[in-house]
């Protein structure tokens, strides 16, 4: 099954689990509606935490037991193409989405990681683009979005070898962001859900989106309506209150 939950602090942040512990989360067709229903449900979310149920796996990819009755091209272009553009839905969600390594991501689980804008993971998890092991390969857009984040070559390498890489190297490579150690991971004040609170709380949304592909016009646009809103001026407020004026060197916000 899939959960998704909102924040009970009311920060904005929505939290997709996928919940499958005893496939290792992996992902059957039924998965993939849920997927989709929580995707709709989690619109108008300010951050979206995609993460997996337990310690052992995010996704371990595609659910073979289910999967193995798809036999013919028709049924397996079908359903490539159903879960990419799940992926695709994740990939152009309005508000950040981070990917929470909470365990391995394997074959398709490496797909929906690399379609969230985010990766923090687990310092004791691994990561890898394994489809080829069973002599396919990703299928749901992992590829073309594995080479953006970490290069055309490296993406060939990993993605055409199959190999795993543990959390730091991952990191190294900038397929991971942020590494947390295993016992901190999930705590409120040093983890994954500390990070997605402070980017719900703020217009991270509007960056992305800038970040993302904007004109020039479109992103001053962005600034101006942030800059007129009260959350601005309020946040200025307390940063003037707090700094003594040093004249044209003091702090500010541009």
């Amino acid at each position: 099954m899939v959960d998704l939950e909102f924040d009970e602090l009311d920060t904005g942040l929505a939290v997709l689990t996928i919940d499958r512990p005893h496939a290792r989360n992996a992902i059957g067709l039924e998965t993939m509606a849920q997927l989709q229903d929580a995707l709709d449900a989690a619109a108008g979310a300010q951050a979206l935490v995609i993460k997996g149920a337990g310690d052992r796996a995010f996704v371990s990819g595609g659910d073979l037991k289910e999967l193995s009755a798809l036999r013919t091209l028709e049924d397996a272009s079908a359903m490539a193409k159903r879960m990419r553009s799940i992926c695709d839905q994740i990939a152009t969600f309005p508000a950040p989405v981070i990917a929470a390594l909470n365990g391995h991501a394997f074959g398709g689980g490496a797909e929906v990681a690399v379609a969230a804008d985010i990766r923090v993971a687990a310092d004791d998890i691994k990561i890898a683009f394994n489809q080829v092991l069973l002599e396919i390969m990703p299928a749901w857009g992992g590829a073309e979005r594995l080479a953006a984040v970490v290069g055309k070559s490296k993406a060939l390498l990993l993605a055409g070898s199959g190999i795993a890489l543990d959390a730091v190297e991952a990191e190294r490579i900038g397929l991971v962001d942020l590494v947390f150690p295993r016992a901190s991971f999930d705590s409120t004040d040093g983890g994954w859900r500390s990070l997605a609170r402070s980017l719900a709380r703020r217009p991270a949304a509007e960056v992305k989106r800038v970040i993302n592909g904007t004109s020039p016009d479109e992103a001053i646009a962005s600034f101006a309506r942030l800059w007129v809103k009260d959350a601005h001026w309020q946040a200025a407020e307390r940063v003037m209150n707090r700094t003594p004026n040093r004249g044209p060197g003091a702090e500010g916000a541009t």
